[in-house]
């Protein structure tokens, strides 16, 4: 099993998107294995955000992400990386296929509602910033027989 991190931005928050967020990716089939509402920290946005230090967009994305609070989250299946990058859509909502979280809902890359880890060195790096293994819960789901093969 794959695991990656998954962030709701604050955008997504505000405008009470959350629930349909959460939704597709439980109906894709991915499981849930630890979820927090928190608000970012200056300090852990500038070291999750640490590869686009020196770009011009880094301070605003660090004001950004720091603005309101967030749900961070690590989901655990199959491909986890891929189906989550895939369901999220490109970085640009312009460019995002049609019926993805960001071609559905967003308009543009500076509030473009979610992250999802880009690899799995990555994820294992997101989600080590985000939480302990404690919080991080290895459980069956009765239904994955239905899922998974």
């Amino acid at each position: 099993m794959e695991r990656t991190l998954f962030i709701i931005k604050p955008d997504a928050v505000q405008r009470g998107l959350i629930g349909e967020i959460i939704t597709r990716l439980e109906r894709r089939g991915l499981r849930l294995v630890a979820m927090k509402m928190i608000r970012m920290s200056e300090e852990l946005a500038r070291r999750h955000y640490a590869i686009h230090e020196g770009k011009p967009f880094f301070e605003p994305l660090v004001a950004y992400i720091t603005s309101a609070p967030v749900v961070v989250m690590v989901w655990e299946g199959p491909k986890a990386i891929e189906i989550v990058r895939r369901t999220m859509g490109a970085t640009n909502p312009a460019e995002a296929a049609p019926g993805t979280i960001r071609a559905d809902y967003a308009l543009e890359i500076g509030r473009n509602l979610v992250h999802g880890s880009d690899g799995p060195q990555t994820a294992v790096t997101e989600i080590n910033l985000f939480f302990t293994p404690e919080e991080i819960l290895s459980w069956e789901r009765d239904t994955d027989r239905w899922i998974l093969e």
